[in-house]
């Protein structure tokens, strides 16, 4: 049985990622929307909205709404990430809650009776994607040897061949022989489970300017326990806490190219920040696309995120990722040749419609309205936010595309307080993994909405791609390279302005 990665596939796949900044130049007509073009009047007046502010003595029009009309109020307790968009349509709402149903499901094994819940695994991270999008907000990496919620895990790939490595523009990797392109740490009866996750923190003392110390926790991943024999010697982890879920409709109808337009690669205007775009090849379109998704932006559409999420952590088949046996390489015979749950009519463990519907429950699980966004102590730390470049970044406001089939999506103004670009971390944050055009210093700036309800939704306050950070204050402090200017203003500024900064970020 050939592998989906086999090399000729590899290698075409590697050929069109790297003429995909060319592709693009040309060709920005976001082949996963239906949208209606906009008039010169409303490009002006988009280019008047989203310029960042100046006057920071009052809140911005619509400031209090971060996702237009789609924004809801603010629920009080853990459910505050799990309602629809506001402007969602009550016919539209069986869908998001058939999508919910889907998305919270727990996946068991074949055979079974319950032939629309099985072929879980056989190698698996979590039974339902809610196991890690707890309240579809923010996982965590274990607290404790016993602690049972734990929505972490480690990517694994090794360099890819002399003729892919020669590819301009692409960083050339392929899964792990063995393992494939994700370790799972839980499997059925009978297989063995992939590695037992263990992390080591060495604790790193930080004065600030006002002689206020902080303490950072380094990280060190091991994958011990290998139930499938050793790990290629050269293969690469990385750490992977599962994010939250809000407005990822509103982030996949951003055009393209109000993205690529923040784009500077070469820091042309010499700010010291180069972000640049990911691209990815689309399975669902067959084509090079701007990657949006995922800490890398590794992926292009919420479709193939979601599918792929399917695929890697539950070990489920969709129509995006056909195999049953989710991640299994040839090497873990086993668990290819098990019993899997796509023999019947729905062809593959979740099918096309299964597919639409969970797709539009993330897409449309809502942003919750900003909080006391005219007091003047956030207003003081929005200002500082500003003037100290974080929005460099951190890009306050897009308006998405006018769409057909969207309604809930289109035309919205919205204030992700993302680029939702690559940039260079520095030494301290790389996870030294390739993932397309990204490097191993490479991330994808994440949106901040929502990230002051954080404890509310997921009862802690751990930030960053692995969880390190336990408060904003940490997760500042581990920016480094493009960012590092930004970090040392936090550093040498006044306890006062510090503390209205993060006030600031607290109330998005």
């Amino acid at each position: 049985m050939r592998s989906k990665w086999t090399k000729p596939n590899k290698l075409a796949w590697v050929v069109a990622v790297s003429t995909a900044t060319t592709a693009l130049a040309g060709d920005l007509s976001d082949p996963h929307l239906d949208t209606l073009p906009r008039t010169q009047a409303e490009i002006a007046r988009i280019r008047d909205v989203t310029a960042p502010a100046v006057d920071f003595t009052q809140a911005e029009v619509f400031e209090e709404k971060p996702a237009g009309a789609a924004t809801v109020r603010v629920r009080s307790n853990a459910d505050a990430f799990s309602q629809p968009s506001g402007n969602m349509e009550f016919e539209r709402e069986l869908d998001f809650k058939l999508g919910n149903g889907l998305f919270k499901k727990l996946w068991v094994s074949s055979p079974s009776s319950t032939l629309a819940s099985d072929g879980l695994g056989p190698l698996y991270n979590a039974r339902s994607c809610q196991r890690c999008h707890i309240k579809d907000g923010r996982g965590h990496p274990p607290n404790g040897p016993d602690d049972s919620s734990v929505s972490m895990f480690l990517r694994v790939s090794v360099p890819g061949g002399e003729a892919i490595t020669e590819i301009k523009d692409y960083l050339a990797t392929q899964p792990e022989p063995t393992y494939g392109g994700q370790l799972q740490d839980f499997s059925l009866p009978g297989h063995a489970a992939e590695y037992r996750l263990d992390i080591q923190y060495e604790e790193i003392a930080v004065t600030l300017d006002d002689g206020e110390f902080v303490s950072l926790r380094q990280p060190t991943y091991r994958a011990l326990d290998l139930g499938y024999g050793p790990m290629q010697a050269d293969a690469m982890l990385s750490p992977r806490v599962a994010p939250q879920m809000i407005g990822l409709g509103l982030l996949e109808a951003i055009p393209a190219a109000d993205i690529l337009k923040g784009a500077d690669p070469n820091d042309e205007d010499g700010d010291g920040i180069s972000g640049r775009e990911n691209i990815v090849w689309s399975r669902e379109f067959d084509k090079p696309m701007l990657g949006r998704f995922g800490l890398k932006a590794g992926s292009p559409t919420v479709n193939d995120q979601s599918s792929a999420a399917f695929n890697g952590d539950i070990g489920i088949s969709t129509p995006l990722y056909p195999l049953a046996w989710g991640d299994c390489t040839e090497a873990q015979e086993d668990c290819q040749a098990a019993p899997h749950g796509d023999g019947d009519s729905r062809g593959q463990e979740v099918d096309a419609v299964g597919m639409q519907l969970v797709t539009f429950y993330s897409r449309n699980l809502a942003v919750p309205a900003r909080r006391d966004v005219e007091d003047p102590e956030v207003l003081q730390g929005k200002q500082i936010f500003y003037q100290t470049g974080c929005i460099s970044c951190h890009t306050p406001k897009f308006v998405t595309h006018r769409l057909v089939d969207q309604l809930e999506q289109s035309f919205q103004l919205i204030w992700p307080y993302s680029d939702m670009l690559l940039h260079d971390m520095g030494e301290g944050l790389a996870d030294n993994r390739p993932e397309a055009r990204a490097t191993g210093r490479e991330w994808r700036t994440p949106p901040l909405w929502g990230i002051g309800l954080t404890e509310q939704v997921s009862g802690h306050t751990q930030f960053l791609h692995d969880g390190r950070a336990r408060s904003l204050l940490e997760a500042v402090l581990w920016h480094g390279g493009e960012a590092a200017d930004q970090r040392d203003a936090v550093v040498n500024m006044s306890n006062a302005d510090r503390t209205a900064l993060f006030r600031f970020l607290e109330s998005l």
